[in-house]
């Protein structure tokens, strides 16, 4: 997408981002992708530890920062000290959104609590994103995502049967509170709209993750049914299961439907099965799940992955690789659709990441630069939104508070 698209949708806003690691900073991805002035304040001698993670650090870099840094200027600001905290204020009186991920109490006690930041900027939003939320008995608790995860009711139910609970290979419970958290927002300038203030936005990351845990609870309180691991199947959904191919490669293939498992069983050449009184319809299937993915694994493992694919594309059943990042920047789907793109990167070159994400027809996102080096926007904003003379920043470097 070129420099002469478009203004993304937020282009008015401008939020300050307070907060490290996944769940603060992925909320002001998003919100940069979009459009928003995202101006991040970090530790101006450590920065965010997401500089530093990954499994991986080529030429001394991690490749996890250019994706959640992209979009937004840093600035590197000491909030422990005074001038730090008068400077944030000073940032904060123009902003429209603040998002912070500390501890509860974290920002009362450097002086930034809503209240005094609201007092002097009435129209602002600040998004709180925590383990437990801002209130209860469990407020003060450090909560990472994976706790998140784990109170939430996710871990439980993630993995094998026999097993102990498994992770789900990306940090879920943090990208859910933060996307909860652009929810809460886009939710907050809405009604600020009509009424010209702002309010908090409380995501906890346990509560966040229970949103979206379906029915677990309701089941539960009705029937005493408590949700179990299944593996990669759905229990009495059928069939809907990975299932091996010819040279040790995997297909998912979700056939319960009934009009769709006809066309799945026409395709096996076992026309026979649409009348099988234990396939004849879904809560039959769904009875005897174990014994039909047996039949179907018997014979997609006489198929090349791309052969079966093809041949279940031609039939009209869904049927899917398990894709590999190799896959995703092979596949015509993504390329079709712009899913992936490149940016140049000051020290890597040009690097290939997720693009943004829903898609816009009028205002789309995208990635405008990847995640910049610590401290790069900090004279810039604080000469334009700070008021900050060369001699006050001068002496704020040598203070060691920028």
């Amino acid at each position: 997408m070129s420099e002469t698209s478009p203004p993304g949708p937020l282009s008015d806003l401008v939020v300050v981002e307070m907060g490290t690691l996944i769940a603060g900073p992925f909320c002001g991805q998003i919100l940069g992708d979009f459009g928003a002035e995202v101006i991040k304040i970090e530790d101006p001698k450590t920065g965010d530890p997401m500089r530093q993670w990954g499994r991986s650090l080529p030429k001394g870099l991690s490749p996890w920062w250019p994706v959640i840094g992209r979009n937004k200027k840093s600035v590197g600001l000491d909030l422990r000290t005074r001038d730090g905290q008068e400077i944030a204020r000073a940032l904060i009186r123009q902003a429209d959104v603040v998002i912070e991920n500390f501890r509860p109490g974290a920002m009362e006690k450097w002086g930034l609590s809503y209240e005094d930041l609201a007092a002097e900027n009435p129209r602002l939003i600040m998004a709180r994103v925590s383990g437990f939320g801002q209130t209860g008995p469990y407020a003060q608790r450090a909560g990472y995502g994976l706790i998140g995860e784990a109170m939430g009711g996710l871990r439980y139910v993630t993995g094998e049967p026999d097993r102990p609970p498994a992770r789900a290979g990306i940090s879920i419970g943090d990208s859910l509170a933060a996307m909860h958290s652009v929810m809460g927002i886009l939710m907050a300038l809405h009604h600020r709209e009509r009424t010209g203030r702002g309010q908090v936005i409380d995501a906890a990351l346990y509560e966040s993750v229970l949103a979206v845990m379906e029915n677990l609870v309701t089941e539960y309180d009705l029937t005493g049914y408590v949700r179990e691991r299944s593996g990669s199947i759905l229990p009495g959904i059928a069939p809907s299961n990975a299932y091996p191919c010819a040279g040790g490669e995997l297909i998912l293939i979700g056939g319960n439907g009934d009009t769709v498992f006809a066309r799945l069983v026409d395709a096996m050449g076992r026309p026979e099965l649409k009348a099988d009184p234990k396939f004849v319809d879904h809560a039959a299937r769904g009875r005897h799940q174990g014994e039909l993915d047996d039949i179907i694994a018997e014979w997609t493992s006489g198929w090349a992955l791309a052969d079966l694919l093809k041949l279940l594309e031609d039939k009209g059943v869904p049927a899917s690789r398990v894709f590999r990042a190799p896959d995703m920047l092979e596949d015509p789907q993504f390329t079709a659709r712009e899913a992936i793109v490149t940016t140049d990167h000051p020290v890597f070159g040009p690097i290939r990441m997720q693009n943004a994400f829903p898609k816009l027809s009028a205002t789309p996102g995208r990635v405008r630069w990847p995640g910049p080096a610590l401290g790069e926007h900090t004279a810039e904003v604080l000469r334009a939104r700070a008021g900050c003379s060369e001699e006050r920043l001068q002496a704020l470097k040598a203070a060691g508070v920028i």
